[in-house]
């Protein structure tokens, strides 16, 4: 196994669905793991494999996701701006990081052929001039305000967003971290917006402050650079404000950026990347 493949669905209340794009996925790479919130209305996927499997197994569910996630009809806490909304190729060594450029190449064009939707590329396939969260800023419609007015223009497929599937945005990068901190009572949203503004100062820190159907808050992370900022060094910036209840780990992570969270914190789906890659 020499890449793995993270894509996001926008689909996470459905679960014959998410049954049938994990199925068709787990046909061309392994499986790993599905990561699923109502809340976000989102599936996490995780699969591993050659060059050629993973980019078979994004092509798949890319085909799925596009005929059957209706956009306009969307509601979920998490932003996105299309059906299979990322798709990034990640590699696990150094070495392979130009395989993993050159698959996410090949998967992007690939999926705005057979899918006929946009595909933007993000991250280090740009030089790290275009991130993930400015393409999806303000959602589909903003996105297609700014191809418009000639301020963004897909890598690939066609000028104008899928009128049901939006646009998919593809990258090739190193591991991350998905780590969402429930605040403890009586924290309120403002108080988890806030929080996340603050610790967006940490290296690689991704955050966004979010009120769950549950009534928890929850400031939800994404640890880009974790070997500086961790889920335990980011955890200690959170509770200089407020109590953490409890967490949880979106989808895997290596086992290394999980080893120093504190005993005390109830991790919800704490699972490793070592522990399901084959050995």
């Amino acid at each position: 196994m020499t890449l793995l493949a993270v894509p996001n669905v926008s689909e996470g209340r459905d679960e014959a669905l998410i049954h049938a794009i994990a199925t068709v996925m787990g046909r061309r790479a392994t499986l790993l793991d599905v990561h699923t919130d109502a809340d976000h209305n989102r599936s996490v996927f995780t699969l591993a494999g050659s060059a050629g499997e993973v980019s078979d197994a994004l092509l798949e569910g890319a085909k799925v996701a596009v005929g059957h996630v209706d956009m306009t009809a969307h509601s979920g806490l998490h932003p996105c701006v299309g059906a299979l909304d990322v798709a990034p190729i990640v590699y696990l060594s150094e070495a392979d990081r130009g395989l993993a450029g050159a698959a996410a190449l090949l998967t992007a064009d690939r999926i705005a052929e057979a899918c006929a939707v946009p595909v933007f590329l993000y991250g280090e396939l740009t030089d790290g001039e275009v991130t993930r969260a400015t393409l999806r800023r303000g959602g589909i419609a903003e996105l297609g305000r700014r191809i418009d007015a000639g301020e963004l223009w897909p890598d690939f497929g066609p000028p104008r967003p899928h009128p049901t599937a939006g646009a998919t945005l593809v990258a090739a990068r190193p591991p991350l971290v998905a780590f969402n901190y429930e605040l403890a009572a009586p924290a309120t949203l403002a108080d988890a917006r806030a929080i996340a503004a603050e610790i967006r100062r940490l290296p690689g820190v991704r955050a966004l402050g979010l009120a769950l159907s549950t009534g928890v808050v929850q400031v939800s992370t994404n640890l880009e650079s974790p070997a500086v900022s961790s889920p335990a060094r980011v955890l200690m910036a959170i509770e200089a404000f407020t109590p953490v209840a409890a967490a949880e780990l979106v989808g895997l992570a290596p086992a290394r950026f999980l080893e120093d969270l504190p005993s005390r914190l109830t991790v919800k789906h704490r699972c490793s990347l070592e522990e399901r890659l084959p050995s």
